[in-house]
């Protein structure tokens, strides 16, 4: 599975001069957990998170008895201020696998999707644990989907359990079976795929 068929598209994107505000407005509007800041040519130049919010967007009471000693009572109204930049952006063709190793090794939220350097999508760690809680059934009929369409109708038997994929082909064409796992493992939900023949499913 690709970023491209994970990420959401489009995405939100902050700008460095939007309002810290505004982008506050935004991650609790939507739930999101992190935003993109891109340039006026819609580059990525940085990502805004709710922790950057929280840890320099928030000023101190005046009653505390702590004061940041370089900072008295300030508090960054922009977003360009509280960003973390550089932002790391991966493309819409990498691997979904590399994309959460890059997520967890990062102890990231959000990865935005860049093509070139423009933004074009975000994957969060939310979206990778909605799809590997994806119904068995949901995903059964979405690997039929685009097996009908390869093969044709009535080609192909596919059961799905625990978001593994057995795929019963009427016909024994290996180049066939190359291409039917490939698409199956690209459904989002899938954790593996296992194509054989009819003669072979026979002879188990």
């Amino acid at each position: 599975m690709r970023a491209r068929e994970l990420m959401s598209s489009p995405v939100m994107t902050v700008y460095p001069w939007t309002p810290v505000k505004q982008a506050a407005e935004i991650l609790s509007g939507h739930g999101f957990t992190a935003l993109p800041v891109v340039d006026e040519d819609d580059r990525l130049i940085g990502i805004v998170t709710e922790a950057d919010l929280i840890r320099r967007g928030v000023p101190a009471d005046a009653r505390s008895a702590y004061r940041h000693p370089a900072r008295p009572g300030a508090v960054d109204t922009l977003v360009g201020a509280v960003m973390t930049t550089p932002a790391t952006g991966m493309s819409s063709g990498t691997d979904v696998a590399d994309l959460c190793q890059a997520l967890v090794d990062g102890r990231i939220r959000a990865m935005p999707i860049v093509d070139g350097a423009r933004v074009v999508g975000i994957v969060t760690r939310g979206d990778v644990v909605r799809v590997l809680a994806r119904a068995d059934d949901a995903i059964a009929a979405d690997v039929r989907h685009r097996l009908e369409i390869y093969g044709g109708h009535g080609r192909w038997q596919v059961e799905v359990r625990d978001g593994i994929v057995r795929i019963v082909d009427r016909y024994d064409d290996e180049s066939d079976r190359h291409v039917a796992t490939l698409l199956a493992l690209a459904v989002p939900g899938v954790v593996g795929a296992d194509v054989v023949s009819a003669e072979e499913e026979v002879g188990r």
